[in-house]
């Protein structure tokens, strides 16, 4: 079925305003659809035409202004409209069918007691698969829900409850005008929570299955859940405006989260049914905090159209992690994402795909969908957060605020925006715009330094570069840090303007004092760079490293580390040596969780074999002594431990700790480290089907299911290859999240000889597969299931082979394009570990 493209929606959107929805469902009846009744009134110019969206199993009946339009008419998703009125109303009828895909309206059963659930996606065009609609963003327009379900569910959605007239009939509000995208609901026998905080209604819903994990921790919910709403209310002018506000863990959700208001929806696995680090904790309140800025940028001031994405999902990324780390107890959250989220947007940032924060153009809604990434997310919140230290913060919120009161409940674009922060803060911005929002890639900021005979600083300048193809530099606010022996820090703020220095910014304060210290560029992590220490600093940060107090100063040498490595500047061995020299000092969880992550994917993905084992072993050493000297039953612990048990190949020691046996005092080997386990003990052929069903059968959950799915997918078993194979590729009859965890697990490190045939066919068989499930899931599919541990150059050739093809969707040709890329970097690296051994 065709995208809306940005052309057709303008057209749309200049022909016709939409003033109200009526949608009515019916979910009673049995199988796998259900019936919805949209009626829509919207005005016209008289005698234009267009058209209205919807996917339905069976179209029954469509009438516009009483008269009847043959259902036929349908072309895919678009039902043509002629002969408009002033003033017109459309009334559709349809069957429309559940999904299985996180998309639409989803039906799960929970296999935990047999019970079904049911929610709505409608993000980013799914709308249209459950009620008729002009599906894009800049037709807003109040929505009124009725929904009839079976008398013993709870329903609830956008707006409030206005009527339930009888038993299984709920009636709502009309909500506030709303993007179709924001249309939502739930319906089932959902376990539910309310609360009230400032006024404002809250409601917490999960399945019943999860009723004792969510009750454990709704104290904590609850807590972030007020505490945000009362740090954005004193930054914002405009207090919330859409009533209640209900969060409902749901699952098989393919985001994190989803901001439609009055009724945010979670995946579920922010319900914890097992131990889980800080870490985990902090994302879940960083992700509270994200849905609830998207309140303002997004769905009180929602993007014309999908070319200003960044103005939804970049601002409630900085947001959410301000207002968590200066509201709740997650303090060090700036830590988590100098680590963790500008990571993932330095790595997007340098791919082939790379795309301004702000594009010039998006074509239609399906290219849209793939600019959800860390440019989106975490580059464009980076650079709000510079954009945040050059103005000054009063200027910044006053803008903001300027902006919310000009456009609410309407529509807004980057011009919008940027007017209101250059009246705000009397700066120009159209050339801050050009650079930081129009122009994709990362500079480089280097330090380098000269030394006289009496070991003083003759000179210290910071030097910005750009990649040849990208060779824009811009303006960046940064604090230089100076760090001695001992961990004493001073922090020097400088201006880097390249249009003054040609990119190589001397900094005289520094010439004429000891060089005796660790020189950090960006220090505080202001703007979004990579960096990279000079020679000196570089040789002192083993041994500064363990010792230094500030936890961001440590994240940001790490990212450095782990960025030299995998740019092929420095080798992976010298990275694992880091990691056992100074990682069994760390005391920051993240930090932890983070080196150990990317550290090995560094290992399985740059090293040969023989130089991988012994990477490994030197990693499972550091994780060793960490889970020593860590507190009993803490967040380092358990890091410590998953460290562990993901590097050591010690199976006598993971099936000891699964029997309960030499298990560290205070480390709880509940479910989820008991799969974790078992998904070690497999991959390294010393479990298998037996174990697993053991082990599915004492864990008869939704999450039991996909790990037990991983697991299988993961033995290495030529059967079980085949198998699972065949779900990633042809299957459409589980669910998004089994199909997932089957393509996860597919690929090992230790299994690269028995998968080996599955690398052509990977190339050969993926453009059907991408084919058979919507953008969302066959690009998240299409990810997992790349053999990424392949890294050779036939695999590059057939990469490429592929991409010559013309009939490729668009998510499948993205994800190809980025993680051959991926191995062109393992091989750089591999190449030049050969290279330095002869």
């Amino acid at each position: 079925m065709p995208s809306l493209t940005r052309v057709e929606a303008t057209a749309r959107g200049a022909l016709i305003t939409v003033e109200s929805y009526q949608v009515d469902l019916d979910l009673t009846g049995p199988g796998e659809r259900f019936r919805s009744t949209t009626t829509i009134r919207f005005r016209a110019t008289p005698g234009a035409e267009t058209f209205v969206e919807l996917r339905p199993a069976v179209l029954e009946s469509v009438s516009l202004n009483g008269q009847r339009l043959d259902p036929a008419a349908l072309a895919g998703n678009r039902l043509p409209l002629t002969g408009l009125a002033a003033e017109n109303t459309l009334t559709v009828e349809a069957e429309m069918a559940y999904s299985n895909t996180g998309e639409g309206l989803h039906r799960f059963v929970d296999p935990a007691d047999g019970e079904t659930y049911l929610y709505a996606m409608s993000f980013l065009d799914e709308a249209q698969g459950i009620f008729a609609a002009f599906d894009q963003p800049d037709l807003k327009a109040p929505v009124t829900l009725s929904v009839t379900a079976p008398p013993e569910w709870t329903v609830a959605a956008n707006g409030a409850v206005a009527d339930t007239p009888r038993p299984g009939r709920w009636e709502f509000a009309p909500t506030r005008p709303l993007a179709t995208y924001f249309v939502s609901l739930i319906a089932g026998p959902w376990h539910v929570r309310r609360d009230i905080h400032d006024g404002i209604p809250l409601g917490f819903y999960c399945r019943r299955s999860l009723a004792p994990h969510l009750d454990a921790d709704l104290d904590e919910i609850r807590t972030v859940t007020g505490q945000c709403f009362d740090r954005f209310h004193q930054l914002f002018a405009e207090r919330y405006p859409f009533g209640k506000y209900d969060q409902a863990f749901v699952p098989e959700f393919n985001a994190g989260a989803m901001e439609n208001p009055g009724l945010v929806t979670f995946r579920d696995d922010y319900l914890f049914r097992s131990a889980v680090t800080d870490t985990q904790r902090e994302l879940r309140a960083t992700t509270i905090a994200h849905e609830m800025a998207h309140q303002w940028f997004g769905d009180l001031v929602t993007m014309r159209w999908w070319d200003d994405l960044w103005l939804n999902e970049s601002f409630a990324e900085y947001l959410g992690t301000r207002v968590t780390a200066e509201a709740t107890r997650f303090g060090q959250a700036w830590t988590t994402f100098a680590l963790r989220r500008k990571g993932w947007g330095y790595a997007a940032d340098q791919r082939p795909s790379t795309h301004p924060v702000a594009p010039e153009e998006v074509a239609d809604a399906a290219e849209g969908l793939l600019n959800f990434d860390g440019i989106s997310y975490a580059k464009g919140a980076s650079v709000l957060r510079q954009l945040v230290a050059w103005l000054g913060d009063d200027a910044f919120l006053a803008g903001l605020n300027a902006h919310f009161a000009k456009h609410r409940f309407g529509n807004a674009t980057l011009a919008d925006l940027l007017e209101s922060l250059a009246g705000a803060s009397g700066r120009e911005l159209t050339d801050w715009a050009q650079r930081w929002l129009r122009r994709p890639q990362v500079n480089t900021l280097r330090t380098e330094a000269t030394v006289d005979a009496d070991g003083r600083w003759t000179e210290v300048a910071v030097r910005q570069t750009a990649v040849p193809g990208h060779p824009v530099l811009r303006p960046h606010r940064i604090g230089v840090g100076r760090y001695s022996p001992t961990g004493e820090a001073h922090r020097l703020e400088v201006d880097l303007d390249p249009d003054a220095d040609g990119g190589r910014t001397v900094l005289p304060e520094l010439a004429g004092l000891p060089a005796d210290a660790l020189l950090l560029p960006n220090d505080g992590d202001l703007t979004f760079a990579k960096i990279r220490l000079d020679p000196a600093s570089a040789a002192m940060v083993p041994t500064l490293l363990p010792g230094l107090a500030d936890p961001l100063a440590r994240a940001l040498l790490w990212r450095e580390a782990l960025d030299a490595a995998t740019d092929g500047e420095r080798p992976v061995s010298g990275l694992v040596e880091l990691v056992g020299a100074a990682l069994p000092a760390e005391t920051e969880v993240i930090i932890t969780e983070d080196v150990l992550t990317i550290g090995r994917d560094l290992v399985d993905r740059y090293l040969e074999p023989l130089a991988r084992e012994a990477a490994l072993l030197r990693i499972a050493g550091a994780c060793g002594t960490l889970l020593a000297g860590a507190p009993a039953g803490g967040s380092l612990q358990l890091a410590a431990a998953r460290g562990l048990i993901g590097a050591t190949t010690d199976t006598g020691l993971l099936a000891g700790w699964l029997a309960g046996e030499g298990v560290p005092e205070g480390l709880a080997v509940d479910t989820e480290l008991r799969w974790a386990l078992l998904r070690r003990l497999v991959v390294l052929g010393a479990a298998g089907e037996p174990e697993i069903a053991a082990e599915a059968a004492a864990d008869q959950s939704a999450t039991g299911a996909e790990r037990a799915a991983g697991c299988r997918a993961a033995r290495p078993d030529a059967e079980a290859k085949r198998v699972a194979w065949e779900i990633v590729v042809s299957n459409t009859e589980l669910s998004n999240r089994m199909v997932e965890a089957t393509a996860e697990g597919f690929w090992q490190p230790e299994q690269v000889g028995l998968t080996a045939g599955y690398v052509e066919r990977y190339f050969a068989d993926m453009p059907a597969a991408a084919r058979l499930r919507t953008q969302w899931v066959a690009d998240r599919v299409a990810a997992l299931a790349f053999p990424r541990y392949a890294v050779a150059q036939p695999t590059r050739e057939l990469a490429a082979a592929l991409l010559e093809r013309d009939d490729l969707t668009p998510g499948l040709r993205r994800r190809v394009v980025d993680l051959d890329d991926d191995l062109r970097r393992a091989l750089v690296a591999r190449t030049a570990v050969a290279a330095a051994g002869a």
